[in-house]
């Protein structure tokens, strides 16, 4: 008569309090540095593609929103992430050449 009664939630879904699997995710803060090393970096080489990779990091790391408070490397990812595409496409459309004029 025990299988007709109200069962223990636990023996339903065994496990279901605690997680057993592994997060391959990186978190928001892994994310804010990658994009900030990205963003600094692409001033020096590769700023068509580390430019926009910053953008996105950083943009993922603050929760794909403008809103809330935010710790500054996910911000200063995304706006140095933007500075960094935007002269990368100056320089490429041929209105900007690397050392001022230099070359």
């Amino acid at each position: 008569m025990a299988a007709f009664g109200r069962q223990h939630p636990t023996r339903r879904h065994p496990g279901s309090r605690t997680r057993t699997w592994q997060r391959s995710a990186p978190d928001s803060a892994t994310l804010g540095i990658i994009g900030l090393i990205c963003a600094v970096a692409g001033f020096f080489a590769l700023g068509i593609v580390l430019g926009p990779v910053a953008i996105v990091c950083g943009w993922l790391a603050m929760g794909r929103s403008w809103r809330g408070p935010y710790p500054i490397p996910p911000l200063v990812a995304v706006v140095l992430g933007a500075i960094d595409t935007l002269l990368a496409l100056m320089w490429l459309a041929g209105t900007s050449t690397p050392g001022n004029g230099f070359f």
